[in-house]
């Protein structure tokens, strides 16, 4: 029996987690249950799944949340409550589905605890990604992607499939060190095969809509995703296709390959989840229906293969496959993300931040939905670099981007 910490259980990740799990009860538990403030969600989620440790990162809501837990319950405060959460020793995995960079601190608690930890916060990588895999190299711990692009990919460089005695219990694992040095040895292997990484975009609601003028686009018409169902932050991400920018970080970082060698292709069926080009001209690509549950269950069952009960993919019911180039011109997030991710240093966790506060002004109606991609390239060009950054260093730039991009905002706003 598998046991799981789930970090950020009330969100869309979250919620489709406890699906996977409750179809693959036989397989696996939920230990642990975190959330940033819906703690009622959290205690009913609590309930079903019979989990007796609940965080809450808000420590107001924590404290309600204390008020009412039902006994056996107990309740971790604060964003320290939820790094303890990440930590727990019983936990054999840690999924990661927190927003932004309330992951980075409860990861590498999971990772200096040993434990593999299943990543769907991509910004954790963005900011921190060369803290994050040493710190998973040194105490051996495994990071599992969850996003649907580099799940796909991790697929593509043949994980394949597995018997059982690989994974089941994190006792078996920690016992298995020479089979993950094994399987590191056999990744490295396979960088000097890769010619390139070509993730897919669904294009979200504006790639194939020219006419759409971006000074005009409303809340409701940037969160229509055409495919997904994600949060608000993230679809928005989404339209302005940051989140692939995003995303070239994360690969980068997850599977040792340089950003030059990773590329965007837009695909609006959202069948093909990413592809690897090899040195020899041959291109595996990964399908399956647009439903975050099957790289949920991959990561949650990693090295296995189990029968879920996930939607079969028809092919033919598709009626064709399409793909062509985004044009960076007309989302410029696209081009900022690379500049970040090859300037390095603490650039990439400026450009992150700049946009989660660029992205909740336009949420919030304070901006326009092109001024997201203005606003953060503002920021960027007036930070100060630092490179090879240490935790401190990361957080502070963090924090600094995101006081710049307020100050920036409130300044423009009373022009």
């Amino acid at each position: 029996m598998k046991k799981i910490v789930l970090l950020g259980s009330s969100g869309s990740i979250g919620e489709s987690a406890l699906r996977v799990v409750e179809s693959l009860s036989t397989r696996m538990e939920v230990v642990g249950l975190a959330v940033n403030r819906n703690y009622k969600r959290a205690l009913e989620q609590a309930r079903r799944f019979n989990v007796r440790h609940v965080a809450v990162a808000d420590p107001e809501a924590a404290s309600l949340c204390k008020a009412v837990a039902p006994s056996g319950v107990k309740v971790h405060s604060g964003e320290t409550g939820v790094e303890e959460l990440a930590a727990l020793q019983r936990a054999d995995i840690v999924l990661c589905a927190l927003v932004g960079m309330a992951g980075l601190k409860p990861v590498l608690a999971a990772l200096k605890n040993g434990t593999d930890v299943a990543l769907s916060t991509k910004e954790v990588l963005v900011a921190a990604g060369r803290i994050v895999t040493e710190t998973a190299r040194k105490h051996e711990a495994r990071l599992l992607p969850v996003d649907s692009e580099h799940s796909a990919i991790f697929q593509c460089l043949g994980t394949g499939v597995q018997s059982s005695e690989f994974s089941v219990q994190k006792s078996k694992i920690r016992n298995q060190k020479s089979e993950i040095k094994r399987q590191k040895s056999a990744i490295g292997n396979r960088q000097s095969a890769i010619k390139r990484l070509l993730l897919t975009a669904s294009g979200g609601p504006f790639a194939g809509k020219p006419e759409i003028d971006f000074n005009k686009v409303t809340v409701a018409e940037a969160l229509n995703h055409p495919r997904w169902n994600m949060g608000r932050k993230v679809t928005v991400d989404s339209a302005t296709l940051m989140n692939k920018g995003l995303e070239i970080m994360e690969a980068h970082w997850l599977f040792d390959v340089p950003i030059d060698k990773i590329d965007v292709v837009i695909h609006p069926e959202s069948l093909v989840h990413s592809m690897v080009e090899f040195v020899d001209g041959s291109v595996l690509a990964q399908l399956s229906p647009p439903d975050m549950r099957f790289a949920i269950q991959y990561a949650l069952t990693y090295p296995e293969r189990v029968d879920g009960k996930l939607p079969s993919l028809d092919l033919a019911a598709a009626k064709g496959l399409h793909f062509h180039a985004p044009d960076e011109k007309r989302f410029p997030c696209l081009r900022l993300a690379r500049e970040a991710a090859c300037i390095g240093g603490t650039m990439p966790a400026v450009l992150n931040a700049a946009n989660e506060i660029a992205v909740q002004k336009f949420l919030d109606g304070k901006i326009a939905f092109s001024g997201i991609w203005k606003l953060v390239e503002k920021v960027m060009k007036r930070h100060h670099l630092v490179q090879n950054p240490q935790l401190d260093e990361i957080i502070e730039a963090d924090f600094w981007a995101r006081t710049i991009a307020q100050e920036v905002s409130q300044k423009e706003r009373r022009r």
